[in-house]
């Protein structure tokens, strides 16, 4: 009975361990990002000293933030959990994760993107889009899952560490992404009726349209 409580006990303290490093690193890695963010809207006026276009940065909690520029916010987040890769995903298949299966467990940013409107209005049913996922090993080695100009970046897991160079590639990614990432017309049958209370809420100022970039449309038929 003694030797399974310590198997148990080992193993709890092993897992736990690998999770608390694991977690720790992806923490790190969102620091980066932090930093980048925060520097971000005086590094445009040095480009572009005369623009009236504001570029914020705000961060009202540990685990997330946002950059406002034009008409997009750029929204990260980091995960407080710790997630496994399940058995049929490619990482799984790699050599890299074989050798040593802890490898698979990652921390996750994710990076979102919402209309400045929605975000200033409070438009609390407007939607915004998952466009990029970044995964954190112990290792600090990281997997990239996201659209189009992100994940072109360079992924190979088994050598792409995170670094402030990745991190400062990947979130002028995300910009380009969002930058050419356009507001589209919603369909016609989508918007040809409203209520009396939504007609109430527009002569108030509000906004009852609930409103996104692909609104109407399949998010994933955009080209990756």
């Amino acid at each position: 009975m003694k030797d399974n409580t310590e198997t148990v006990c080992e193993q709890i303290n092993n897992k736990m361990v690998l999770k608390r490093m694991v977690y720790k690193n992806a923490e790190t890695c969102f620091e980066m990002f932090k930093a980048i963010a925060a520097a971000y809207p005086n590094k445009f006026k040095e480009f572009h000293p005369d623009s009236d276009i504001e570029i914020k940065y705000e961060c009202k909690q540990r685990q997330s933030f946002h950059l406002r520029f034009g008409s997009d916010v750029l929204y990260f987040a980091l995960h407080s959990n710790v997630f496994e890769f399940n058995r049929d995903h490619e990482v799984m298949k790699m050599p890299y994760i074989r050798e040593d299966k802890q490898r698979s467990y990652c921390g996750m940013i994710s990076i979102y993107n919402f209309l400045s409107d929605s975000v200033q209005y409070n438009r609390s049913n407007d939607v915004g889009y998952l466009i990029g996922r970044i995964f954190i090993n112990k290792e600090k080695h990281c997997y990239i899952d996201g659209k189009r100009e992100i994940g072109q970046v360079y992924n190979n897991f088994h050598s792409s560490v995170f670094d402030e160079r990745l991190a400062n590639t990947l979130f002028e990614a995300a910009i380009r992404y969002t930058v050419n990432f356009d507001l589209l017309v919603p369909p016609y049958e989508m918007v040809q009726e409203i209520t009396v209370n939504d007609m109430m809420e527009i002569d108030n100022k509000q906004t009852p349209f609930k409103t996104g970039k692909r609104l109407g449309f399949r998010f994933q038929a955009d080209i990756q």
